[in-house]
């Protein structure tokens, strides 16, 4: 089978992009030719299919820097709201290549839905993978600072997104952002893709209740590349958290959850609006054992999951389905993380980790203290997680559920 793959980057900056590159590396593995599309960087890996990307406009994330020359405006707006560019790129490179069928991993905001057009005029079956909130959210994540999780626009009130400045924190963006939405949604693009990818099961419903069709949408968790068989990993008294140092990410309830005790916790991130300095102040003369140890590539990150005593990840906005609870689970680590969203879904209370209530540092300590006090108990919620994640999360049980997905738009087709 011929796959055209798309992302945004072509490069790996988060968990979608680790996904890309894993799928891109099982499905050619498989035998399958992948033909990748997406944005020229100079961060990019090598491809002779770069002539058909689409140019930079920032290279990184847009808006996110003050200054912008009037073109990078125009071509942001256009990869927001619909880009004729993507558009005869991405069909060109349809007609040159011929795929049997386009799987999508990020196309908002900087490719835009024109490329489904494209597919569409070329009778190619599109499969689209959902790793955010983006159809019904405008900053994709069901969450502000004002208010914390957030429905709003779910719900059809949309002008919440501008009262509470959802999106770079102004209101001209999220109106633009809103407007954007709303032509996608008169578009019609969610009814012009054959099938959905949705790693867990409560996104899905989020998407049900968005109105798509439940036939279209297909519950195939993420799985984990493992690179070594059996790791030796060790059990050392330190938790350890992964992941971008942001305010929805739970960062303060985890700060006061370890806060004047001996609980040795090490952070791993890094953060884009300056809320790590936040944290640190906020510990200046108060007793903790907390480090902040900065961006790590995840070669630099494995040596603390193989060490680490377990994980935690408290989250306190819908995190669909993170997939540092597989890597944790891939080194035989137990979680800690919220009882809220999906996450239920991957940690299994008193088996692969423990649950704690939203939000709630005492209760968090709870769980943490149990762990710390018993670490026997942690080696064997973590042996079994690495159980799960060798059998129910492998490359291969996920690569059987997408063929099968793929093969039967194929056949209707």
């Amino acid at each position: 089978m011929k796959i055209a793959l798309v992302n945004y980057r072509y490069f790996i900056s988060g968990g979608p992009e680790r996904y890309y590159f894993n799928i891109k590396e099982i499905l050619e593995k498989n035998g399958h030719q992948v033909i990748p599309f997406s944005i020229k960087s100079s961060r990019n890996e090598k491809t002779p299919y770069d002539e058909f990307f689409l140019d930079v406009v920032d290279d990184e994330v847009y808006f996110a820097k003050a200054k912008k020359t009037l073109p990078v405006i125009l071509k942001s707006f256009t990869r927001m709201f619909y880009s004729f560019e993507a558009k005869t790129k991405f069909k060109a490179l349809l007609q040159q290549e011929k795929p049997d069928l386009v799987y999508i991993m990020q196309y908002h905001n900087k490719i835009s839905p024109s490329i489904i057009d494209a597919a569409r005029s070329l009778n190619v079956p599109v499969v689209h993978r959902i790793s955010d909130f983006q159809y019904m959210c405008p900053n994709a994540l069901f969450y502000n600072d004002a208010v914390g999780v957030c429905e709003d626009c779910l719900k059809g009130k949309w002008t919440s997104c501008v009262k509470y400045k959802c999106v770079l924190n102004s209101s001209v963006y999220s109106g633009l952002k809103i407007a954007a939405k709303k032509l996608h949604d008169c578009m019609n693009v969610k009814d012009k893709i054959d099938a959905f990818v949705v790693p867990s099961s409560f996104t899905l419903s989020k998407l049900e209740q968005y109105g798509i069709k439940p036939s279209k949408l297909n519950h195939i968790p993420t799985f984990f590349n493992m690179k070594e068989a059996d790791p030796q990993v060790e059990y050392k008294p330190f938790a350890l958290f992964v992941g971008r140092i942001e305010k929805q990410k739970g960062l303060f309830t985890l700060i006061k959850a370890f806060e004047g005790t001996d609980f040795n916790l090490k952070i791993i991130g890094f953060s884009n609006n300056g809320y790590e300095n936040e944290l640190k102040s906020y510990l200046e003369g108060k007793k903790h054992n907390i480090e902040f140890l900065g961006k790590m590539d995840f070669e630099q990150i494995v040596p603390y999951l193989k060490s680490c005593l377990f994980t935690v990840v408290p989250s306190e906005w819908y995190d669909n389905f993170p997939n540092v609870i597989l890597e944790s689970f891939a080194y035989k680590k137990a979680v800690v993380a919220t009882d809220f969203g999906s996450l239920p879904e991957l940690v299994r209370e008193g088996e692969t980790g423990s649950l704690f209530k939203y939000a709630d540092e005492v209760n968090f300590r709870q769980k943490v203290q149990d762990l710390f006090s018993n670490p026997q108990k942690a080696v064997d919620m973590g042996n079994l997680a690495y159980e799960r994640v060798c059998t129910q999360y492998s490359p291969e049980v996920h690569y059987e559920s997408l063929m099968n997905l793929f093969n039967g738009i194929l056949q209707k087709n």
